[in-house]
């Protein structure tokens, strides 16, 4: 299918090429004052390597694309021989970029921090309630027309409250949800982290006054010095980690065996983390066990057996999904590219509120690689 651009300023200039339409105007109103020529691809279609080059064409100095388009070393080439400055995800992650070609490059990337974390923690709240009260199971068995009357042994779910929850990663994200677990629902946390977060833990500690102060029972937070022991020990264990070489299965068969035989598995971060193989093949094994999934190993494609599963709850990488925060990231991004493209220096501070703004700073607002290029 061919795709078709809608063009934004057509006597401006750099080009700019953006590969899906994003939320709100903010954003192209960012690029059209900084006299920007912007191109918007308006299929919703993953643009294939050829499709990202041939786009390029016409000649481009900034790009805004998506975590599901791979920017190799190839297509950095010739994005660096068509005059491209800079590139930015309209997300957080950016394993799907070769940095060390980027880098190289002189090209810098950039990504939307800091206004996703409350609603990617609300969504991994959702989801985990989801699986533990078989809300999927329960609303298809209501559709189906099965529904006859009150049974007490009906869609028995697991209550969480005062459970143990495992969370591997805590960085922004991991830490919000468990604040929202802890705080809302009492549950005790084990964490995973290579460092120790101090200001998770001292947000129990301040919690834990106020459990005290009306009589309730304190909850405990704990790093853990090995993943074993908290996969053996968690009720929930919910994913919150980078993609790296590391963390590529991080969850397979072997660990998989290792956790309660009713526990509960939460994946928000990238779907690779977990061998989707070894857990249908467990889920099969262990009716018991369930798991939530909001990203996935092959995205878009299901690994065989996954969609069969009645005891996984399946979403199509929503955890951003609220209007405000993806207005928030399209701004961002393009803030990202108005910016290198207008000659301001990368911004220092980890504030990003202030770039959704009349008035924001002229800087760029978050380039990863800002320090390998000695910015």
């Amino acid at each position: 299918m061919k795709n078709e651009w809608q063009i934004h300023n057509p006597d401006g200039k750099p080009r700019v090429i953006v590969s899906k339409q994003l939320v709100g105007d903010r954003w192209l109103e960012i690029l059209t004052d900084a006299g920007c020529r912007v191109d918007v691809c308006t299929s919703t279609d993953i643009l294939a390597k050829n499709d990202v080059i041939a786009a390029m064409e016409q000649g481009c100095g900034g790009a805004i694309g998506q975590l599901n388009e791979v920017w190799d070393k190839e297509i950095l080439t010739r994005f660096k021989s068509v005059g491209g400055r800079v590139y930015s995800n309209v997300a957080v992650g950016y394993n799907n970029i070769d940095m060390a070609a980027a880098t190289s490059f002189g090209i810098l990337i950039g990504n939307t921090p800091g206004v996703l974390t409350e609603t990617t923690a609300e969504l991994t709240v959702a989801l985990t309630f989801a699986v533990a009260r078989r809300i999927a199971e329960a609303d298809a068995y209501v559709r189906a027309g099965k529904f006859k009357s009150w049974q007490s042994n009906l869609f028995l779910g697991d209550l969480l409250r005062r459970k143990t929850l495992g969370v591997i990663g805590a960085g922004r994200i991991g830490s919000s949800y468990a604040r929202m677990m802890a705080e809302g629902h009492r549950m005790n946390l084990m964490y995973f982290n290579p460092h120790r977060n101090k200001p998770l833990e001292d947000s129990f500690i301040e919690f834990n006054k106020f459990l005290t102060g009306v009589g309730e029972k304190p909850i405990q937070c704990r790093r853990v010095e090995t993943l074993e022991e908290l996969l053996r020990e968690a009720d929930v264990v919910s994913l919150h980690t980078t993609l790296n070489e590391s963390t590529n299965h991080v969850i397979n068969a072997r660990r998989l065996r290792q956790m309660k035989k009713n526990a509960i598995l939460i994946n928000v971060s990238r779907g690779p983390v977990i061998d989707e193989r070894a857990l249908v093949d467990h889920c099969l094994k262990n009716l018991e066990f369930r798991a939530g999934l909001d990203v996935f190993e092959h995205e878009p494609e299901l690994t065989a057996g996954l969609k069969e599963l009645p005891n996984v709850v399946l979403l199509p990488h929503i955890g951003s999904a609220t209007h405000w925060t993806r207005q928030a990231m399209s701004t961002i991004a393009a803030r990202n590219v108005s910016a290198v493209l207008s000659g301001y220096p990368v911004w220092k501070g980890e504030d990003m509120q202030l770039f959704l703004e009349d008035g924001a700073p002229k800087a760029a607002p978050s380039i990863v690689n800002a320090k390998e290029l000695g910015l």
